[in-house]
């Protein structure tokens, strides 16, 4: 499918544990035929290195060919975007996606896109999505939570924004670590309006 007709998504990988989930995510919205414009940050770099046995290059083009080569995606389906590339589709309101996903989103990252920070690509991208009334998807991956983490999700999501805790449910009987990786990635699919076959219905188990 050519690029133009293809929808685009922004997932922004931040710093928070749980990378697992956005790896995961971005395999499925390659699956699904959507061009991705990635941003990952410093701390997220860290945490995938730790978290997994991926070796990311430093730079955005590098790290645009790794993951273009290890997804088996299309040329430019996936688009790397750095910390300050400010010339971006996602850092202007007539380039950027309808649609963006913080997956995991560390504490950090909910407060300034929270405050409308804007101090790298990442929180203007969601900053931008905030001003234009699109949609934005938070999947924070902390314990416990403070009273700044609520007041910032609550102020996050009156504005529109939808949170959805890295938090897998296990009525479906997970057996793997996988199984539940998988269950907050369908959560976050539906929320996309995207077909998922990860994670059944609720009742279609019962029908």
């Amino acid at each position: 499918m050519a690029q133009v007709n293809r929808e685009k998504i922004t997932l922004a990988i931040t710093g928070a544990s749980g990378v697992q989930y956005a790896l995961r995510l971005l395999q499925c919205l390659v699956a699904a035929d959507k061009q991705v414009f990635v941003l990952i940050s410093r701390a997220a770099q860290v945490v995938i290195h730790t978290e997994t046995d991926l070796k990311l290059p430093g730079t955005p083009a590098e790290q645009e060919m790794f993951l273009t080569q290890y997804y088996s995606a299309e040329p430019e389906q996936i688009k790397v975007f750095g910390r300050e590339q400010w010339m971006a589709p996602v850092a202007s309101g007539s380039g950027a996606p309808s649609k963006m996903v913080v997956c995991p989103c560390s504490t950090g990252s909910l407060s300034a896109i929270a405050c409308g920070a804007s101090n790298n690509l990442i929180e203007r991208a969601a900053d931008v999505t905030l001003k234009e009334r699109r949609k934005l998807i938070l999947v924070p991956r902390e314990a416990p939570y403070s009273e700044i983490h609520l007041e910032h999700m609550l102020k996050l999501t009156k504005m529109g924004s939808v949170v959805i805790p890295a938090s897998p449910g296990f009525y479906n009987r997970p057996e793997t670590v996988e199984d539940m990786v998988d269950f907050v990635v369908a959560r976050i699919l539906n929320q996309l309006d995207i077909e998922q076959n990860l994670l059944p219905q609720w009742g279609d188990n019962l029908i």
